[in-house]
């Protein structure tokens, strides 16, 4: 699985966007699954990129852009992605951040 870092490098939230807009565009058809990495907030900035995340995804999803997106913290969380985890658990159950419940990163499950 590809994994892409939109926070590490002092992004603004606009530039973690755009990245984020290049890497969906770019990989929805050459791959069934990708992690975005953008923090969980601890310092401020990863926070509302993750938020930026979330709410582009969801939009995303809405639009039948994606196929679904998992948070890494739904993993064992009560969030209301169980369904969704179950569906497509043998796309990301070999990834380091599986069990660990990260919410410093998110799944994109693509339709292709």
């Amino acid at each position: 699985m590809k994994e892409f870092d939109i926070k590490s490098h002092g992004e603004t939230r606009q530039e973690a966007k755009e990245m984020l807009e290049e890497i969906i565009s770019d990989y929805n058809k050459q791959e069934k699954v990708i992690k975005i990495i953008h923090g969980y907030g601890s310092t401020g900035v990863g926070g509302v990129i993750k938020q930026m995340v979330r709410k582009s995804l969801q939009s995303k999803l809405n639009q039948n852009q994606i196929k679904a997106f998992i948070p890494g913290e739904a993993i064992k969380g009560f969030m209301g992605y169980s369904e969704i985890i179950d569906k497509y658990k043998n796309l990301i159950i070999n990834d380091s951040d599986y069990h660990k419940s990260n919410d410093g990163i998110t799944y994109v499950i693509f339709n292709g």
